[in-house]
């Protein structure tokens, strides 16, 4: 059964029950033969470290139709990497690793730094964005799915249903969000999205008026979900944040270059918990602090592109409108909780919405106050123009770490 959520926007797909896990892997087995799947996980090192992790590689290694796993490292020392290149030996499939931090790779980003396209600050959009690149000199995939280390109730179906619509030739999906209930502990997640982003688009909606891109980001029903999947044609032309603004800049990205019709959504799970972050309002480079301002600048930076005008005064409305609206929300959601028996935490909820209505003024201000800067990362299409040799090159240096002993 689909249905069209938010006046058919997006096709929604879900998940019945009704297919088992080995048939489903059965038919991705078939496709794949014409579509290989390559599975990129951007991973800290510490979350190998972690139990999450060790689980999701388990469940990998069960996989039939993935032809490669690329694994971006973050944060590793050599002898780190020398554990990482273990830790993951256990997979049955080809993978390889890319050590951001090792020194071929950082020779590689100098090279980029050189032509003025190195991605400018450190994070997960920086580490996709050269797991992309990698993928696209490998030329053996046809589709890639992405999904993070930390999913603690992480199975093999999770990814199955993920790239079902991407890579099943009778469908016309180009690329496939996953959503799931954001339930852990009895109490209701993902603050960010319910806290910051919905009540965002209703207040942008109010302050701006009615907007095609507003209706389309409306009609995901977890927007910042981490796991998509999509066609590796797509790569090479993808601009995207190298911030907190990734998940946000992605599905910006499909909605500039594709008609609605080949994108979808596809419930991939009953419950899904991972790694929460700090609200860290002491600090606005961490946690949920940074990551709702960087959200804020990926919104405005992208209705700015369709010609929405702001200014200080649209600002504050905005601000004003959004706080509002979360307030409003998060007496629904206190509400919505207890019908079903769970519970929210009003105060810390109130909390979160005063720390996200003063970074949005934050954010408000770095658009205004930098009208010359680059937010995104350059398209894989522009790199290789510039130099024509540098995904071999990066070729040659992931093996030679992979050599290495």
């Amino acid at each position: 059964m689909a249905d069209f959520h938010q006046n058919g926007v997006v096709a929604t797909l879900h998940n019945l029950r009704e297919r088992s896990i080995e048939r489903m892997e059965r038919e991705l087995a078939i496709y794949a033969a014409n579509r290989p799947v390559t599975l990129v996980i951007p991973s800290l090192y510490s979350e190998l470290e972690a139990p999450a992790l060790d689980h999701i590689v388990s469940e990998i290694s069960q996989v039939p139709y993935i032809s490669e796993v690329v694994i971006g490292l973050d944060q590793a020392d050599r002898e780190q990497f020398a554990h990482a290149k273990s830790y993951f030996s256990r997979l049955p499939q080809v993978h390889s690793i890319l050590w951001h931090d090792g020194p071929r790779l950082r020779a590689i980003d100098a090279q980029l730094a050189e032509a003025d396209l190195a991605p400018d600050q450190p994070g997960k959009g920086r580490n996709v964005w050269y797991c992309m690149g990698y993928v696209l000199g490998a030329r053996n995939s046809g589709v890639v799915a992405l999904h993070d280390a930390d999913i603690v109730t992480y199975s093999r179906e999770m990814l199955a249903r993920l790239v079902y619509p991407v890579t099943n030739p009778s469908f016309p999906y180009v690329f496939s969000k996953g959503y799931y209930p954001r339930i852990a502990d009895h109490s209701l997640s993902g603050r960010v999205t319910r806290l910051l982003v919905t009540p965002l688009l209703l207040s942008l909606e109010r302050v701006i008026g009615h907007h095609p891109y507003i209706d389309y980001l409306k009609a995901f029903r977890y927007p910042l979900a981490g796991e998509f999947a999509m066609r590796t044609h797509l790569l090479p032309d993808i601009r995207i944040p190298s911030d907190w603004g990734l998940e946000i800049g992605v599905l910006s990205e499909l909605w500039r270059s594709f008609s609605n019709n080949a994108i979808c959504q596809v419930d991939i799970a009953d419950s899904y918990d991972h790694k929460h972050q700090p609200l860290s309002a002491e600090d606005a480079s961490a946690g949920l602090s940074r990551m709702s301002t960087d959200i804020a600048k990926a919104l405005l930076r992208k209705l700015a592109t369709d010609g929405v005008v702001f200014s200080q005064e649209s600002l504050r409305t905005l601000k004003a409108t959004y706080f509002r609206n979360a307030l409003d929300l998060v007496e629904i959601y206190h509400n919505d909780a207890r019908m079903n028996g769970l519970t929210t935490d009003r105060h810390r909820e109130e909390l979160a919405v005063e720390l996200f209505a003063a970074n949005l003024v934050e954010a408000g201000n770095a658009f205004l106050d930098n009208p010359n800067s680059t937010p995104f990362m350059p398209s894989w299409n522009r790199v290789q123009s510039a130099l024509p040799d540098f995904i071999r090159e990066m070729h040659e240096a992931v093996r030679a770490d992979k050599e290495e002993d």
